[in-house]
């Protein structure tokens, strides 16, 4: 057994079960945790199994039975485990995938901290028949758009129309300054972390405020925080990114990103479809951007 405690409030503890053991037991001796918040971490989603000749999977029953040679990991930290999620919406539902609403601040996947502020486990908590699979992210600071699919078949077919730039991935950002964009619109193609990379800048339309304008953009490829950080090279970060940005900011924030369209010849109907959020659900900064584009 392992406890690496780093701090009162964040412990990591690995464990090789050596005899039969319960696993809230286990755990709650090896941290010194109280059981309470052994149960509180499982159900998040703090804890993974990796059980020989199995697939590793996050272990959530408290009372589950472990069996020697099982290899158990706490990954606890308070501040995570205290957070609470904001709900997505189901904008449309079909046999294969659905698709989702993400507010800005909810996860696309869990870490290893857990999952209970990520959209995939808030999808899974609303239909337990259906297996969720993530075949795209977004931003956890960003809002919008996101598809799930709903078997092995759906999520191989969906990623391949990824992967192959057949869908069309629209985004709206708020940047500061006022970029020129030529009527034909102007590609971004700095690569990113040695790989290709293309942001499609479409058009231009003024912000909420005069230094500030709105760029439609469609994405390309997927890189990570691919539109924040070309824009951010091109002279324009996105109003409210920390990381990126002009200002350095701390706790909340509203970061004027969204994912406000998906388009795509479905692989399951043949037919073109196209989904956009919902105007009641879009955020401040496109309060005076028309509904479809």
């Amino acid at each position: 057994m392992e406890n690496n405690n780093t701090s009162e409030k964040q412990i990591h503890c690995n464990i090789t079960v050596t005899a039969p053991a319960v696993a809230c037991q286990i755990l709650a001796d090896t941290s010194g945790l109280p059981k309470e918040r052994i149960k509180h971490a499982m159900v998040r989603g703090a804890v993974w199994l990796k059980r020989p000749g199995k697939k590793e999977r996050r272990l959530r029953k408290a009372k589950f039975k472990l069996l020697p040679d099982d290899f158990i990991q706490l990954f606890y930290d308070a501040k995570v485990l205290s957070q609470t999620p904001q709900e997505p919406t189901c904008i449309a539902s079909y046999d294969d995938y659905s698709v989702w609403f993400k507010p800005p601040w909810l996860l696309s996947q869990g870490s290893r901290y857990g999952d209970h502020c990520s959209l995939l486990r808030l999808a899974e908590k609303s239909n337990l028949d259906i297996d969720y699979k993530l075949i795209h992210r977004l931003d956890r600071e960003a809002s919008g758009l996101m598809l799930l699919a709903h078997n092995r078949n759906a999520a191989m077919l969906l990623s391949k129309l990824f992967q192959e730039d057949q869908i069309e991935k629209r985004y709206f950002a708020e940047v500061h300054g006022k970029p020129q964009i030529p009527e034909k619109g102007l590609q971004l193609t700095t690569d990113l972390d040695d790989r290709s990379a293309c942001t499609e800048i479409l058009s231009a339309s003024p912000g909420r405020t005069e230094q500030n304008t709105i760029l439609d953009i469609q994405l390309h490829t997927g890189r990570l925080h691919q539109i924040r950080r070309h824009l951010a090279d091109f002279g324009h970060p996105v109003v409210g990114d920390p990381k990126y940005g002009e200002v350095q900011q701390r706790g909340r924030y509203e970061l004027h990103l969204c994912a406000w369209k998906i388009s795509f010849l479905s692989p399951f109907t043949q037919e073109q479809t196209s989904f956009q959020v919902p105007r009641g659900m879009r955020p401040s900064f496109l309060a005076d951007i028309p509904a479809s584009n």
